[in-house]
């Protein structure tokens, strides 16, 4: 039995487990795999405190923290991967898909979410070469030169945002010819002279040589085909929240992501909370998700020793 069960190993899972263990809950955090999506990026420059770190050195970094509390307050459960939560009485029984199972009074959900990938010819040969998931992270890298953001929502228009901060020029593509996005973000991005926009557009093909260099798209209402230089594709076309084992205990958004209380990370049960990208919060950052993490394990140490 614990007190405490940390699901997932990204940036959340990793803040929860370091204040767990020194709060001495008797915890495990429970992992497929440690870092989170950010294994995948080359480098980030925005963790604060690291001028820029590479992704598959940062998930050491949350392994290697995560290590020095590993002793009687903290176990930890690598290459396990979450399939089903149920609550039984006052305790949760969570099972992995090697039907191991855990008792624990008390759960932190920091699963993450993984990106919609983006389906076209030579889309994965040229991921992290040209094609990113993530404005805030990579943006800065194509400071004064011409990027394609593919997507129409607030995602879409919130990073064509803060890519006009520094590119030449943005220009979106979108697959409809009505926008997803809040109406005033819209009309604040449309006005920027050095931003474009094409409706009703399938994207194809992305070519290149070691990096992509161009993008071709299919308009919908004539069939032709266009080829468009471009030195970055910035891909918002959303989120798939990594929720499904618990989506039929707590209360889900219309896309999967867990409602939480923003005071306190806690759920719609009592005894669950969640951090991150897995969370219907507004923003998705590390850094946001590790101070959420620490956020719930602090509401939840107070409410495991409430309710001894």
């Amino acid at each position: 039995m614990y007190d405490l069960l940390i699901l997932g190993g990204g940036p959340g899972g990793t803040a929860a487990a370091v204040y767990a263990a020194r709060k001495q809950l008797k915890t495990a955090i429970i992992t497929n795999e440690f870092g989170g999506q950010s294994i995948v990026s080359e480098t980030i420059y925005n963790w604060i405190g690291t001028p820029e770190i590479s992704g598959s050195e940062l998930g050491a970094n949350f392994k290697k923290h995560i290590l020095y509390y590993k002793g009687p307050f903290l176990d930890i459960i690598e290459g396990e991967k979450i399939v089903e939560i149920t609550k039984n009485n006052d305790t949760f029984i969570v099972k992995s898909e090697t039907s191991k199972t855990f008792e624990t009074k008390a759960i932190i959900i920091t699963t993450g979410s993984s990106r919609r990938k983006l389906e076209a010819i030579n889309a994965d040969k040229f991921e992290h070469k040209g094609i990113t998931y993530c404005a805030s992270c990579d943006g800065p890298m194509f400071g004064n030169q011409d990027v394609i953001v593919i997507g129409g929502g607030n995602a879409g228009f919130e990073s064509s945002a803060q890519l006009l901060a520094y590119c030449k020029s943005v220009t979106m593509i979108h697959r409809n010819n009505d926008f997803k996005a809040d109406q005033i973000t819209v009309k604040k991005v449309l006005e920027n002279p050095k931003f474009k926009v094409i409706t009703n557009a399938d994207v194809l093909k992305i070519d290149g040589e070691q990096f992509a260099n161009s993008l071709t798209y299919k308009d919908k209402t004539t069939g032709i085909e266009n080829t468009i230089p471009t030195a970055g594709i910035f891909v918002e076309i959303g989120q798939i929240p990594n929720t499904s084992f618990v989506k039929n205990l707590v209360n889900i958004d219309e896309i999967g992501k867990i409602i939480v209380d923003p005071m306190t990370q806690m759920s719609s049960i009592p005894g669950i909370w969640a951090a991150g990208d897995c969370t219907n919060g507004k923003y998705h950052q590390n850094n946001i998700a590790t101070g959420d993490a620490v956020k719930a394990l602090e509401d939840a140490y107070i409410w495991i020793h409430k309710n001894k």
